[in-house]
């Protein structure tokens, strides 16, 4: 309502300009140009007034039936007559005497007129042509995107999203976060979940927030076919994307690092919640207390435990993978690749590709982003963990 404000406004100045070009009749001209001011004051009804006194004048001629017609549709408009204007303003399309300009102008009035109404076809129409017409592209968008969320037609909203989309990424640009967010929903409200999915991977790819990554995550476990395997891996994600937030959160993965011989990883991550102020209040703080305590010596124990892991375990694909992983956490970066690589090599494995996901991530840990992604785009399968991996590259 705000922007048709502002068109009428401007258009009510357009018209008045017009007078001067014009040749109207003072019988025409003199009420019309009151009816001017009178909407420059902000008296729509008053200015609604004056336009029927010119409009009561016999034999007009075109230019001042022109100017009746545009005058009325501003007046009428703001004085809350809708269908009033929308019938001057299509006298004055239908009168083929307006600019390019003015054409545009008026069927973007038009447009928003038939959405008052509640007439989406109407509106859509409207709207559409205006941007034919050179509208204001952006402010038409968001009115059909409008129009086609009354109308229930999501499929409208999709295309219109994705075309606007496509052009952007056609153009070089990032595609705007508005079309994005409407391509998402019209796709959940159509039941499109896949589609879904991979347009708020791309909104996270262009848009990293923090609730976006976590609207992302809070899906990907309910995926048919995930793996209850990779809930640490979903918690890694979540830590990386900062969406971690409640004291359970930080339990489960200091735990789950622990149970994963990950003892450096679960020192950084209760320390962390501890840090955030999120762990160590409420009725639960002693326990949470005494494993940040148990997690600060396993990760002092590491060093010692993993050198001997590592000897034990030299045929063990799975344990050097592990333990691998662990001399990462601990800042050891060449060596704990090594590790997985050497795990990976040894083959044997019931899922390997959870092993190059870590490798994944262990390139990330160790800042080369190059070979992570190397790693994550070797991940296949479709338990999830070829969803972490894509995921991962987004980060």
């Amino acid at each position: 309502m705000k922007l048709l404000t502002r068109i009428l406004v401007a258009f009510a100045l357009t018209a008045s300009a017009h007078f001067a070009h014009a040749q109207l009749r003072p019988e025409v001209g003199k009420p019309l140009q009151q009816a001017a001011d009178y909407l420059k004051a902000g008296r729509a009804k008053e200015a609604l007034a004056k336009v029927r006194e010119a409009d009561a004048v016999a034999n007009k001629t075109p230019a001042e039936q022109l100017t009746v017609d545009r005058m009325r549709g501003a007046a009428a408009s703001r004085a809350g007559e809708p269908q009033t204007a929308i019938k001057s303003f299509e006298s004055a399309m239908a009168s083929g005497k307006l600019s390019p300009a003015e054409q545009a102008q008026t069927a973007e009035q038009l447009a928003h007129l038939y959405s008052q109404v509640k007439d989406w076809n109407k509106a859509r129409e409207w709207a559409q042509k205006a941007k034919q017409l050179g509208g204001n592209a952006a402010e038409l968008d968001k009115l059909l995107a409008y129009v086609n969320s009354q109308s229930g037609d999501f499929a409208a909203i999709a295309r219109d999203a994705q075309a606007a989309i496509e052009a952007a990424e056609k153009a070089g640009r990032r595609p705007d976060e508005a079309d994005l967010l409407r391509l998402s929903d019209a796709l959940r409200r159509s039941g499109n979940n896949a589609g879904q999915s991979a347009v708020l991977e791309k909104l996270v790819s262009n848009y990293p927030k923090q609730e976006y990554w976590a609207i992302v995550l809070g899906r990907i476990q309910s995926k048919p076919g995930f793996s209850g395997r990779l809930t640490f891996d979903v918690m890694r994600l979540k830590r990386e994307t900062k969406t971690l937030e409640t004291a359970e959160d930080y339990v489960e993965m200091t735990q789950l690092a622990l149970q994963n011989g990950q003892a450096a990883e679960a020192k950084a991550v209760i320390d962390e919640g501890f840090a955030r102020g999120i762990v160590g209040k409420g009725a639960e703080a002693e326990r949470q207390k005494r494993l940040q305590a148990l997690a600060a010596q396993k990760a002092a124990d590491a060093p010692r435990d993993l050198a001997q892991a590592a000897a034990e375990s030299a045929s063990d694909a799975n344990a050097l993978v592990r333990i691998g992983m662990a001399y990462t956490g601990l800042g050891q970066y060449d060596k704990g690749i090594a590790l997985i690589q050497q795990g990976i090599a040894k083959g044997g494995h019931k899922h390997v590709d959870d092993a190059r996901l870590h490798l994944g991530i262990a390139y990330l840990r160790a800042g080369n982003r190059a070979k992570a992604n190397e790693a994550f785009r070797s991940v296949k399968g479709t338990d999830g963990a070829a969803d972490l991996a894509r995921l991962w590259t987004r980060v």
